[in-house]
């Protein structure tokens, strides 16, 4: 009896040591799994990838709202504008959001101005030849421009609505012959596209002639283009990311948002442009002169093709 008893107490106390054993060693893997999962976050953390924005930048040059040692807007052109970032000048007006992928362009109201505006800008201006204002294209040869963007601030007024921002041209250009035909001072013509973001909505504005009939020679003047009635979107991007794309040709522009609404200009109007060359801006031409006022307006991707 006394031999039984003996045996069941042993076997009890395997019993209590085998539970007490497995217990701690359920606690034991407990903690090192929830070590491992904080481990698993710091180090997730730590890697958190740095996104570039996919930008080639070496057909632009920029205008930036801030003025050079001889009294004009600042301008970075090719190479030295793929350095941007680096550049102290530029940063504050043109940087990268490496946590979203962008170009942020930020602009606002200085006595940065180009000519035949009020108005400052943090933007770019496409160059074929990299460097070079003087070789530009023609509808008639046709051109592409698509980028995806977003604004990501940008003030209000005195009556609470939303500043108006340029965020898309199609910039005419007198050749050298032209402006010296009619007496030019430089070889500005007047912008066929203007693409605005106007409180929330997608607009766009184009120009449209006078008189159908003008000659050759008086259809390079300003005066003989007026702007159209323009053109809202029907979505509302608001501050959400979108695509644009602008695809021109020979006596037609059609203007895409978000692949999927369409804007198309033909007609006599955009047949005689074809007497004009042209090149593409993009970025943040701010609409503006309001006393602290300002916009960010960030792009993802932008590309141009011929």
């Amino acid at each position: 009896m006394i031999n039984f008893r003996k045996n069941i107490l042993f076997f009890l106390t395997i019993v209590i040591f085998t539970s007490v054993s497995a217990i701690c060693q359920e606690k034991t893997n407990s903690v090192a799994e929830s070590d491992s999962k904080i481990e698993k976050k710091k180090k997730k953390k730590k890697s958190k990838k740095v996104r570039l924005p996919k930008i080639d930048l070496s057909h632009w040059k920029v205008t930036l709202p801030v003025l050079n040692d001889f009294g004009k807007p600042y301008e970075i052109s090719p190479p030295e504008i793929k350095d941007f970032a680096s550049n102290a000048i530029a940063k504050p007006y043109m940087y990268i959001d490496s946590t979203k992928g962008a170009i942020v362009f930020h602009a606002l109201p200085t006595d940065s101005k180009t000519n035949n505006t009020k108005y400052s800008r943090s933007e770019l201006r496409e160059q074929m030849v990299p460097g070079d204002n003087n070789t530009n294209w023609t509808f008639e040869q046709g051109a592409r421009m698509k980028g995806k963007l977003a604004m990501e601030e940008v003030t209000k007024d005195a009556d609470g609505k939303y500043h108006r921002v340029i965020i898309m041209q199609i910039h005419g250009r007198l050749t050298n012959e032209q402006k010296e035909l009619i007496g030019a001072k430089d070889n500005n013509a007047p912008p066929i596209l203007k693409i605005y973001w106007d409180k929330g909505k997608i607009r766009v504005k184009t120009k449209v002639l006078k008189n159908k009939a003008v000659n050759n020679t008086a259809i390079l003047y300003d005066e003989a283009w007026d702007d159209d009635e323009g053109y809202n979107f029907p979505t509302e991007v608001g501050f959400r990311k979108f695509t644009l794309e602008v695809k021109v040709e020979k006596g037609k522009m059609v203007i895409i948002l978000n692949n999927s609404e369409y804007a198309v200009y033909e007609g006599v109007d955009i047949n005689r442009w074809n007497v004009f060359e042209n090149y593409f801006k993009a970025g943040n031409y701010f609409q503006s002169r309001d006393k602290d006022s300002h916009a960010k307006v960030k792009f993802y991707e932008l590309e141009v093709s011929h």
